[in-house]
């Protein structure tokens, strides 16, 4: 028979449990009413629990919105992280790897990605938030100019402003995305998000990549025009 784990070792873990409770309770209240109208309240409400509880694993908004951060932070980076190793060390293989990562499913959800936009809205006034991230950012930036620089070559291109401009394009789409509950024009979904990227890399890399035919469209476009979006 298995032994009981010691009283320690199950309150670690059901403190790491509820922490983890409340930071998916924060993106959820982050994503509804943004970050200015985010309150304790909401939080606790939300994860069913006490502000009393919320204070207890956090001692201040503060805290908890840095938590949250965080989180998103090392799930992003574990994402993308996990794909280069899974796509051998082909640039060609590791580039589209890294790019098309931003659209999987753990990732590309309208609830984590309008709590990203305003933890965005938020960075230029709290150095604390490009602390969290600006480790990560640059990573995946190095990581794309490596493979950018890889794919030119000795072709006269410039990495760095090919990779400046996939990361923006992805920024964007994840925007585009962030809107999904807003009524607006021009919605995409991870699908079309993907053949988007697929089409840059083909534009930028054309002796590369393919570009891409989506199934069942009769329409060139790989995106919804926005009279289709409404």
């Amino acid at each position: 028979m298995t032994e009981a784990a010691p009283p320690e070792t199950r309150r670690k873990a059901s403190r790491a449990i509820r922490r983890q409770q409340l930071i998916d309770a924060t993106i959820g209240v982050l994503a509804r009413k943004g970050y200015a109208e985010l309150t304790i309240a909401d939080v606790a409400r939300a994860a069913g629990l006490s502000a009393g509880i919320v204070i207890f694993h956090f001692a201040s908004k503060d805290e908890l919105l840095a938590s949250a951060l965080r989180a998103l932070s090392e799930e992003y980076f574990g994402n993308w992280s996990r794909a280069l190793a899974e796509a051998g060390p082909s640039a060609e293989a590791r580039l589209a790897a890294l790019m098309l990562a931003d659209f999987d499913a753990i990732l590309f959800t309208p609830q984590k990605l309008a709590a990203w936009i305003a933890f965005w809205g938020e960075s230029q006034g709290r150095p604390v938030y490009d602390q969290i991230c600006g480790s990560y950012d640059k990573r995946r930036r190095d990581a794309c100019l490596r493979c950018c620089a890889d794919l030119i070559g000795n072709d006269g291109g410039d990495p760095n402003l090919t990779m400046l401009c996939l990361d923006a394009l992805g920024d964007g789409l994840w925007l585009s995305m962030a809107s999904a509950g807003s009524g607006l024009a021009g919605r995409i979904s991870a699908e079309e998000a993907k053949l988007i990227m697929q089409s840059a890399l083909a534009a930028h890399f054309p002796r590369v990549y393919p570009m891409p035919k989506p199934e069942g469209r009769t329409s060139e476009s790989p995106f919804r025009t926005a009279k289709e979006s409404l």
